[in-house]
């Protein structure tokens, strides 16, 4: 229990600290005096705050269920000027005589609102795109208006890919083919030459440089993509037999996509230009230096080099990059190219909320300790009651260990008869009044014994969530990435339990637990209790990048719906756009059912139940109702 006056002197400022907002979310999210998180869109007006539950509320005015996936315009493109903004300083700064030109990849969040909303307020940055594949070039195409904006071709390149890019060539678009692999310079000569289009050639470069992190193999000798310093080689002599030297006019690398260490970064930015100072040498025009992506994301606020964060800044990422590409290049006399780098995850990250209800919990909620034990109870069972009435701070850790060995005998005991249901259910009892003694008493230690880290995690509650980690979060289950996650109201109250989250796939890896922590990850969420006939909100940050398009449909759980939001100077907002999620009958055909087919073989399954005399006529009206509705229902949880 928490003590009242503790409770008393709980406030958000509290709630704040405890869930490290101030320090993850890069000053695009706080926490309210009332105890909401609020949206604050621009870093350079922090007056201008929007309740993110003042949003749901407007949600369910309009007849949205959660979960929903929110966007703020405002942020992407506050992401995208100040990533502008913070090299045309670090050049101004520091006398580099070019610019630099981002483009956006589009494999990190392919939705169309995205990329329409980059291409709208990045022209007048002269913001580009990246495809790499021919589907996200005919997207790229059909959203590029910008002639000085870059639009990099990487990845497989068929005939067809290659043509539209010539076409766009002679059209006026600032269009590069990077080579992925040396077979594909003889495919785009030959189409070159057959449409009378000079392409503008890039070469992707294997780097010897690696970084840390969950995509460390991008880069490095083995990494998969990118021509070795031999087939570099071989490329600048067919191009020079060819004529066409000139046409080679960009190297790219890419280091990773989340990059924690400045140091990694740097190292691969001066070996890639020596690389381009090498090419400059061998005749190439040159004139671009693609840096490929790799600016992290501090999803747990800790500014370390720790795979969930970074330990440098946006302005000491792009002064670094700009200082290590002038010292190397001017050291052979080589002039400064055009800086580009393919951010995409720190671009759309912060852009995107996942907001969801809780929809039950199970609590841990150890019994008493019996007063005495019943007749006939085994030995095992009375050592283990023993252990549960003699456990002190002073021997809490050897208790426990007895705890979990009589616990386990008792288990076997029981697989082959000697121990009955009821006296199996009063271990078990025991066994779990220790755990949560044990628990108490540990908070008496200034150090946690190693050995029971772990403890927390056994006591938690279960939260259960109307959402689906396989659809929304899920780099979360497939490669232990930790994303912020808060309760987005109540916060003006202390948080009293402690809770791992399961989503309703009825999947054993459907779960979230492991969460940020400024020392490491934590193994369990500090939660309100909940209350009856009230909703309790939860939001995933930092979702903008990848988890869209990586999200499958397990159990069937589709896409959820999808809110915009843009936020005026006076702190209102509108309802930009709105995309309702996936319905059942939607699902169904993705995974190739035809839900008219599905409701004319159920219609005959019914009416045969009427000739049965199982049903009556109305009740197969009712039965068909409840059929056709449930096809054109939301996949998730509806109240």
């Amino acid at each position: 229990m928490v003590k009242k006056d503790t409770l008393e002197r709980w406030n958000a400022e509290k709630s704040a600290e405890l869930y490290n907002i101030r320090n993850w979310s890069a000053g695009y999210f706080d926490v309210s005096r009332e105890g909401h998180v609020v949206i604050t869109p621009s870093l350079d007006n922090k007056k201008v705050r929007v309740s993110i539950p003042r949003v749901i509320k407007g949600l369910r005015e309009r007849g949205l269920d959660m979960p929903v996936l929110l966007r703020v315009e405002n942020i992407l493109d506050s992401q995208i000027s100040h990533l502008h903004e913070a090299f045309r300083a670090a050049m101004e700064r520091l006398s580099y005589r070019n610019v630099f030109r981002g483009v956006f990849p589009i494999k990190v969040n392919q939705q169309e609102q995205v990329i329409e909303e980059i291409t709208r307020h990045g022209g007048r940055h002269h913001h580009g795109l990246e495809a790499g594949s021919k589907a996200e070039l005919i997207a790229a195409l059909g959203m590029l208006r910008d002639p000085e904006a870059c639009l990099v071709c990487n990845g497989y390149k068929d005939e067809e890919f290659i043509d539209l890019g010539l076409h766009a060539r002679k059209m006026g678009f600032n269009i590069f083919f990077v080579l992925e692999m040396p077979s594909e310079l003889e495919l785009i000569l030959e189409r070159s030459r057959a449409l009378g289009v000079e392409p503008m050639l890039g070469a992707r470069m294997k780097l010897a440089a690696k970084a840390g992190g969950h995509w460390t193999d991008s880069g490095g000798d083995r990494s998969i993509f990118g021509l070795d310093t031999a087939q570099l080689v071989q490329v600048v002599d067919r191009l020079r037999s060819e004529g066409m030297l000139h046409c080679l006019r960009l190297l790219h690398y890419h280091l990773g996509s989340q990059i924690p260490n400045i140091r990694d970064i740097r190292a691969a930015v001066i070996e890639a230009s020596r690389v381009y100072s090498g090419l400059v040498d061998e005749g190439a025009a040159m004139g671009y230096l693609d840096l490929g992506g790799g600016l992290a994301v501090d999803y747990d606020g800790s500014h370390t080099n720790f795979i969930n964060s970074r330990n440098y800044t946006l302005d000491e990422y792009c002064a670094d990059v700009v200082e290590a590409v002038m010292q190397t290049l001017d050291e052979k006399g080589v002039e400064h190219p055009v800086i580009i780098t393919e951010s995409g995850r720190a671009l759309v990250a912060y852009y995107s909320v996942l907001l969801f209800n809780i929809l039950d919990s199970a609590r841990f909620e150890a019994q008493p300790l019996p007063k005495a034990l019943p007749e006939g109870t085994p030995t095992l069972i009375e050592n283990l009651y023993d252990a549960a009435k003699s456990m002190s701070v002073r021997n809490v850790q050897e208790s426990l260990n007895d705890a979990v060995y009589y616990r386990d005998e008792i288990r076997g005991l029981f697989r082959h008869g000697h121990v009955s249901l009821r006296q199996r259910a009063l271990a078990e009892t025991i066994f779990w009044h220790m755990v949560n003694r044990a628990a108490v008493l540990l908070k008496q230690f200034k150090q946690m014994p190693p050995e029971l880290d772990d403890l927390d995690e056994a006591i938690s509650d279960i939260y259960y969530a109307n959402m689906s980690v396989f659809q929304s979060v899920p780099d979360s289950w497939a490669i232990g990435h930790v994303f912020p996650i808060m309760p987005v109201h109540r916060l003006e109250e202390m948080p009293t339990r402690r809770a791992i989250l399961a989503d309703i796939t009825c999947d054993c890896d459907g779960k979230i637990d492991r969460f940020i922590d400024p020392h490491g990850v934590a193994k369990a969420l500090p939660v309100h209790e909940l209350k009856d006939s009230e909703e309790y909100y939860l939001g995933v940050f930092l979702v903008g990048a990848y988890q869209e398009t990586l999200g499958d449909l397990h159990n069937l759980l589709g896409d959820t719906n999808v809110v915009s939001i843009r936020v005026h100077e006076d702190g209102a907002f509108d309802f930009v756009r709105e995309a309702e999620g996936d319905t059942v009958a939607d699902v169904l055909s993705y995974v190739e059912f035809n839900p008219k087919r599905l409701l004319t073989r159920f219609r005959e399954t019914a009416e045969r139940g009427v000739r049965e005399g199982r049903i009556t006529a109305r009740e197969r009206r009712e039965i068909m109702c409840a059929f056709e509705d449930g096809l054109r229902g939301y996949t998730y949880y509806e109240r």
